[in-house]
């Protein structure tokens, strides 16, 4: 028997449980268990979870967390923790964990410590934090920086970019940071007409130097400081990279000494706790990004430690598992009650579908089950006046995750507690719903007539039991956001053991990158034979536009 099939019985060995409770309302489990919502819920690395809204009972429980067991977390865990190969496509360890390592730890790869690795560069990044802070680091014209350009695309620019956002308040104040993916023109001429390049540093992101995005995007920087009077050697004094592409770097006109390694165990969307997170030690200060590190090794511990029943990522990614896998649902939405952390569902978007969007698995074998579901979300309570709608009356259940931190960056406790009742009310109406009789007697009630009622209330009638988590975090802290990005790449691993996929490649962005090189090859009037019609058509009606 394939792996497949294999982990195709162990999904089999939740239907009876589903099959007992597809059925059953989970204000009906409520009524039944008055400590319910005491049992489902958890604390860990400053979190509260409380996961009663949802459906299960004690042995669907029990059931998705041998699930976890038998598809052999404990061992995966230890190894991806060890320095196993455990991304076997591209015959690599997956240590980002290793990043967020106490120095007195060892990671090994090759007989060679890790650690001591990331602590040299963790060292390199406070000093030129530091120099930048203090002004001794200055540009060509001998004035200190008062603004850094971060270009980078994927894992490189949208963790450093929402972790910045998300702690605003920590931001130093001498120094604003601007991010910039998008090879769209529009995006880095805008940043840059706003800023003066004599106190402006750069700061490229890319392993191999040769991302197009991200190296056309500093082609263009390159080329607006040059215009505003420096000199090719002044390229040095404001450009900084992350790449593991030293030659290409130096070519570029980079310093060596402004060059910042990257590992082939750390992919993009796992990085920003590598020196990937330069423009969040810039926009914080060091210690604030030394913070971030500590909370997610505290959520490292936790996940390696605490038992199944007990453990945060676990139970978040098993129920994951029991919705995607039994209830057919094709969509988790992520509901951030927190301005700060409005843009956290993008980022989980990118770390769960590139991770476990995947129909292969781990023994080259195709799969006939679900594995990835699609991941969207909003800040509340915007979303309330709009996507919640689908959430609450439409066909799809969508299970969520409602994230709000308990205490605010600010002293508007109105607000605040406006803010904490929608998201708690929002959880109660999924759950709860409203059926056809008690719209009705509300109707009625309000002056309607019996007839004008019952028209009225199927249109208003909500089914409830709508799944949802609420994951609660005492404040919004560096080692908070920390602990919060940890939680959510282990629920992902653990999911993608469960589904036996290798959750740390990411091939199915490779191919649009190839054809995109064919494409720009046609645009610019090389003869390119492998066109389909379609695209070949789509590049005339541009070139007669544009070119």
């Amino acid at each position: 028997m394939n792996q497949s099939a294999m982990n195709q019985d162990i999904l089999d060995s939740l239907k009876p449980h589903f099959e007992r409770l597809q059925n059953v309302h989970m204000k009906d489990l409520f009524a039944k268990d008055k400590a319910r919502a005491k049992t489902y819920t958890r604390k860990a690395c400053g979190f509260t979870l409380d996961f009663s809204k949802n459906n299960i009972d004690e042995s669907a429980f029990n059931a998705l967390l041998e699930l976890a067991n038998d598809s052999g977390l404990a061992e995966k865990t230890k190894s991806m923790f060890t320095g196993g190969i455990i991304n076997t496509t591209e015959q690599r360890a997956v240590l980002h964990t290793a990043l967020r390592q106490p120095k007195h730890k060892s990671v090994l790869v090759d007989g060679v410590n890790v650690v001591d690795e990331v602590h040299e560069t963790l060292f390199k990044i406070k000093s030129f934090v530091d120099e930048v802070h203090s002004g001794q680091r200055k540009g060509y014209t001998g004035k200190v920086f008062t603004d850094v350009v971060a270009i980078g695309i994927g894992g490189s620019f949208l963790g450093p970019k929402i972790i910045t956002e998300a702690l605003k308040p920590y931001k130093v104040s001498s120094l604003n940071v601007h991010f910039v993916a998008n090879v769209d023109a529009h995006h880095i001429t805008d940043v840059l007409k706003k800023l003066n390049a004599e106190t402006t540093l750069v700061v490229m992101s890319s392993k191999s130097f040769t991302t197009q995005e991200t190296l056309k995007n500093t082609e263009t920087a390159r080329d607006w400081l040059l215009a505003q009077g420096a000199e090719f050697s002044d390229i040095s004094k404001h450009f900084m990279c992350v790449s593991s592409n030293i030659s290409k770097a130096t070519e570029f006109g980079i310093d060596p000494d402004n060059i910042f390694p990257m590992w082939d165990w750390v992919g993009g969307r796992y990085s920003l706790w590598s020196a990937i997170g330069l423009p969040i030690a810039l926009a914080l200060g060091y210690d604030n990004f030394a913070e971030i590190l500590a909370g997610g090794h505290e959520m490292d511990v936790h996940f390696q430690t605490a038992p199944l029943q007990d453990n945060l990522p676990v139970i978040m990614g098993v129920l994951g598992v029991w919705y995607r896998n039994m209830f057919g649902s094709q969509a988790h939405v992520l509901l951030p009650y927190s301005h700060y952390l409005r843009g956290f569902p993008a980022y989980v978007q990118q770390l769960d579908m590139e991770s476990n969007g995947k129909s292969t698995d781990m023994d080259n074998n195709p799969i006939d089950y679900a594995t990835g579901p699609i991941i969207w979300g909003g800040e509340g309570t915007n979303g309330q006046h709009a996507f919640h709608q689908l959430m609450h009356q439409g066909n799809t259940v969508i299970p969520a995750d409602f994230i709000m931190p308990i205490v605010p960056n600010h002293s508007e406790v109105e607000h605040h507690q406006m803010l904490a009742a929608n998201c708690f009310a929002q959880t109660q109406a999924l759950m709860q719903g409203e059926t056809i009789n008690e719209v009705n007697q509300k109707l009625i009630a309000k002056g309607f007539s019996v007839e004008e009622a019952a028209t009225l209330a199927v249109h208003k009638r909500m089914p409830g039991n709508r799944p949802s988590n609420t994951l609660l975090m005492e404040s919004l802290t560096p080692k908070q956001i920390g602990a919060l990005v940890a939680l959510y790449e282990h629920k992902v691993f653990v999911q993608g053991v469960i589904w036996n996929v290798n959750s740390f490649d990411q091939w199915g962005v490779e191919l649009g990158k190839v054809l995109g090189d064919t494409v720009l090859s046609a645009i610019k009037g090389e003869t390119v034979d492998s066109l389909d019609s379609s695209t070949q058509q789509l590049v005339d009606l541009f070139k007669s536009h544009v070119n």
